[in-house]
């Protein structure tokens, strides 16, 4: 993928012969850090700016299929192929799918159960129980519980895909003003687990009804219309249901592609009349409080704390079940047109949304306006029409007559020649940026990292300053982290008209505050928070090579990505100081991190291919 112009790092460019001190900042994520870490300071702008790469101005010609590769030929595409699936790789992942080819390894990652969930985890952690730390005012263990499943978890395909659907089903913790609301977050990625391999159908449903999104797009307790008053249904959800959710904005051909009517014009795939008769279905819901009780606070006593179990459970639309029981429906009982379906007068709420529901799911735009994000969250941004087109079929029909099979929608994509053809690596307009969150759950679980608490103590990272400027669940709208059609302005990529979402969150200040969190992260020495730490073994037993160092990083981290340029650059500034078998430990282990975060700053491995 197409390099834009290199951002500037803190301030001017160091000579040569100068060193430039990269440190965690005092107070970044709570962590007063001791690691510091000297770097050349041309090394470093040459290696975070794309010194050595392709050139930015050159278009390939649109990939031609060829036959599938049953199996990786080398190490190196066995790594490019699980960084697509899967959050890291390992030596023995990488043994295996050579082993066994690609298909039997997916179906194998695919088939591993959820070890836990992240309602199970909260609770393990006793992070449901009405005590004096009031957990229920709080949001942190959110972020806990995203980030122990991201990296501790046995099921790291399973946890990418989920990760993927959180940002098309987009929830944010920052939206969500509920007590529980750790909790209601974790029943939230719960579904997101428990459908990623399931049916796009049932998924449709079960978020509708989670109680986090109905409060983060008005849903719960919607009521239907008064006319004594002119009050009307919500639209909130209605309308980001078909936006977002969905069947997008325009017509789209099977390939993604939109459909033009006669005058040229893209054709708008609904009107106000359908956002306001949709938002009818979506009346009369509220937390299911059917056999639960309130509970007195610790520290107010007056005050009564909801029950946990009310956020976690799917919304309903029996009044009775309510927290304030009662005999009448808050359900729209009108007629309900959109999108050439008829919902007739009096039919009650769950009859309306399973019609609403089915006729979504099965209009003809969500097959290829789902297929094309999925695409660009795991492989590349700039998928090829065929590409689409071979996916949305799959979704469409997965060969036994089932629509929405995601399971065989995440191997089309994976498994698809555009995918795993080798001449992606040399294609400009192939490729994605790698994204914040999905570097650091790698660098985590590539080097071993364990939570000396338990707790996986990894607050908000959204701050782009200090932070990664990215923190998983927490999208500042419902619009995700980027839109899928974003264009950074001025650069080859505007130029040859092709998207490069990820660059949406990437600033001046964010690259600058990326490599110094990661600093702090990789080299610190009690670990991030005082907390989370990586143990680097196998990478401080062959330290005092840096051409095999580079090699397993270059592996590892990137499938081999990694230009002799840029690995040149890096060996450089390992070999500026000294280090032996026999070297101090502490010595040993700044080579390791040094060597780590360069990687982690370059643009061979920031571009995945």
């Amino acid at each position: 993928m197409m390099q834009p112009e290199c951002l500037p790092l803190d301030g001017p460019t160091k000579s040569d012969t100068a060193a430039d001190k990269v440190s965690a900042p005092q107070g970044t994520v709570g962590e007063k850090s001791p690691a510091i870490f000297a770097i050349p300071g041309a090394s470093l702008v040459v290696v975070a700016c794309g010194g050595g790469g392709a050139d930015g101005n050159s278009i390939a010609s649109v990939l031609t299929p060829s036959a599938p590769v049953a199996k990786p030929a080398t190490d190196g595409e066995a790594v490019r192929f699980i960084l697509k699936a899967s959050l890291a790789a390992t030596e023995p992942e990488i043994a295996d799918i050579r082993s066994v080819g690609y298909v039997a390894w997916l179906d194998k990652q695919m088939d591993i159960p959820i070890n836990q969930t992240g309602v199970a985890w909260l609770s393990s952690r006793g992070y449901d129980r009405v005590t004096v730390d009031e957990y229920y005012n709080q949001n942190t263990f959110a972020d806990y519980m995203v980030w122990n499943q991201l990296i501790a978890s046995p099921d790291p395909v399973r946890k990418r895909l989920a990760y993927a659907l959180s940002q098309f089903f987009v929830v944010s913790t920052n939206g969500i003003e509920i007590q529980w609301q750790s909790n209601a977050v974790a029943a939230y990625w719960d579904v997101l687990n428990r459908n990623a391999l399931g049916n796009f159908r049932q998924l449709l449903e079960d978020v509708t009804l989670n109680p986090s999104m109905g409060v983060y797009l008005s849903t719960l307790d919607n009521k239907k219309e008064d006319t004594r008053t002119g009050r009307v249904p919500d639209e909130n959800y209605a309308r980001e249901v078909m936006q977002l959710f969905t069947i997008g904005l325009n017509e789209l051909n099977n390939d993604g592609t939109k459909k033009v009517g006669t005058t040229g014009q893209p054709i708008e795939t609904y009107t106000s009349s359908d956002v306001s008769n949709l938002a009818r279905v979506f009346t009369g819901y509220s937390y299911d409080y059917a056999n639960l009780v309130r509970t007195p606070s610790v520290r107010f006593p007056s005050q009564s704390v909801a029950p946990v179990e009310s956020v976690i459970r799917a919304m309903t639309s029996d009044p009775t079940r309510w927290s304030r029981p009662q005999t009448s429906s808050e359900h729209s009982m009108l007629e309900k047109t959109f999108l050439g379906t008829t919902i007739p007068a009096n039919t009650d709420a769950p009859t309306s949304m399973k019609l609403a529901l089915d006729a979504l799911f099965n209009h003809p735009n969500v097959g290829p306006f789902f297929s094309k994000q999925m695409i660009q969250r795991l492989v590349t941004s700039n998928p090829s029409a065929g590409y689409v087109d071979r996916v949305a079929k799959i979704f469409n029909n997965n060969g036994s007559g089932v629509r929405g099979d995601l399971r065989a929608v995440f191997k089309a994509i994976l498994l698809d020649d555009e995918a795993t053809n080798a001449a992606g690596l040399t294609s400009p307009t192939f490729g994605k940026v790698r994204e914040p969150v999905l570097r650091f759950t790698q660098w985590a679980r590539s080097f071993g990292a364990t939570s000396r608490s338990g707790n996986w103590v990894i607050a908000n990272l959204s701050n782009p300053g200090t932070s990664l400027g990215q923190s998983p669940l927490r999208a500042p709208s419902v619009f995700n982290f980027y839109r899928p059609g974003y264009v950074p302005a001025n650069t080859a990529i505007a130029t040859n008209a092709l998207v490069a979402p990820e660059f949406q969150i990437v600033t001046e200040v964010s690259v600058a505050g990326y490599i110094n969190f990661m600093a702090s992260a990789i080299g610190s020495v009690n670990g991030l928070n005082n907390d989370v730490k990586a143990t680097y073994t196998r990478e401080l037993a062959i330290v005092s090579d840096t051409a095999a160092l580079l090699n397993r990083l270059s592996l590892l981290l990137s499938g081999n990505q990694l230009t002799d340029t840029t690995k040149a650059t890096i060996k450089a500034a390992l070999d500026a100081t000294t280090v032996t078998d026999t070297s101090a430990l502490a010595d040993k282990e700044r080579r390791v991190y040094l060597a780590t975060l360069l990687v982690f700053a370059s643009p061979d491995y920031l571009v995945q291919k």
